[in-house]
């Protein structure tokens, strides 16, 4: 037997697919082969082309480089989620910092806009009072007189509106900081006038609310059983209180007659109750929506991220008393409470 005749085909098991045929070449050449666990085969036919039926094997591995071992791996698995994970983190917190900034601003604001009209626009519409009641103990009994009586009787009423705007802007709509509390009996007050009945559900764990989210969400609550009670001509008025760590879902709910497309779109002419509701909830970066057609009731569903609407331990340590002093037997006292704290926190921040 020549041995310059011996041919040669091999097979690496996890590579080659099918037998490699390399005629009388004796050497083979893997470069590029990752790590792992091989095996190499080899079989010879001699001159006459007879290959051998059981091939000579060897098994072997290749160890696995520095930056593909396993340990590697999940390092850099850990310390890209760790940087995601503190991106995260740093984003939320900046987002956090920067909205409560807001929120101090707005508290700030509100405060100087009631005394700005306190000591202005109320100032000069009392003393417009002392001065319309002067002329009117001066004017004998007639037609005159009762004309200026009634509208001194209608000045009285804006006077009380204004100093009730003021009171507004200096503390909160929603005094008890129990918002379902607050809604219920919204609720109840409007159906003890009306003809419809009103019903409240709240699911999921209730949590403090920032202040001014509260207010917001109150108010737009509000207005939503004010349409509700006065223009739907409904016989059921529901709102519903979803609580989860996603955020604060709140619904409005009744089955009268729907509000017409155009109205949904433009609003009522000579109103701004739809338009108010929409800018409260941009306000909170709350996502607001009506789904209404006439005929079919309205819904109105408010939706406030968890980061927006939940307070944070820092606004929740400025009313330790308040919320385990308060009770709901006696809402005057909590209210007086409420309004005293916020006022002191809007003072230190001036």
């Amino acid at each position: 037997m020549a041995p310059e005749k011996v041919r040669f085909r091999y097979k690496l098991d996890g590579r080659d697919l099918t037998w490699q045929d390399v005629s009388v070449r004796r050497q083979v050449f893997y470069s590029d082969l990752p790590h792992g666990q091989y095996r190499f085969q080899v079989t010879a036919a001699n001159s006459d082309g007879v290959w051998n039926e059981k091939a000579a094997s060897l098994n072997f591995s290749v160890d696995a480089a520095w930056y593909q071992t396993r340990w590697f791996q999940a390092a850099g698995l850990a310390f890209l989620l760790a940087g995601i994970w503190s991106g995260y983190s740093v984003r939320s917190r900046q987002l956090a910092r920067e909205f409560s900034v807001r929120l101090e601003e707005r508290v700030r604001e509100r405060t100087r806009l009631a005394r700005d009209l306190h000591d202005t626009l109320l100032q000069s519409f009392q003393g417009i009072m002392l001065h319309l009641q002067a002329v009117n103990d001066q004017l004998p009994e007639g037609k005159a007189k009762q004309q200026l009586r009634q509208s001194i009787h209608r000045a009285e009423i804006a006077l009380d509106e204004g100093r009730t705007a003021v009171s507004d802007l200096r503390s909160l709509a929603s005094t008890r900081m129990d918002l379902a509390e607050d809604v219920r009996q919204l609720g109840d007050d409007l159906a003890a006038r009306g003809a419809a009945s009103f019903h409240i559900g709240e699911d999921g764990v209730p949590r403090a609310l920032q202040p001014i989210v509260r207010d917001e969400i109150y108010r737009i609550v509000h207005e939503a059983l004010r349409n509700a009670f006065r223009h739907a001509q409904a016989r059921l008025v529901r709102v519903e209180l979803h609580w989860d760590k996603g955020g604060l879902q709140v619904r409005v709910r009744d089955d009268g007659q729907g509000i017409a497309a155009k109205i949904l779109e433009t609003g009522r002419a000579g109103h701004c109750g739809l338009h108010s509701m929409r800018e409260r909830a941009g306000q909170i970066s709350a996502q607001f929506d009506i789904r209404s057609c006439a005929g079919t009731g309205t819904e109105v569903e408010l939706h406030i991220p968890a980061s927006t609407a939940y307070a944070p331990s820092r606004w929740r340590s400025l009313f330790p008393a308040f919320t385990i002093n308060v009770s709901r037997d006696n809402p005057g006292d909590g209210g007086r409470l409420a309004s005293e704290v916020l006022d002191s926190g809007v003072d230190q921040n001036e």
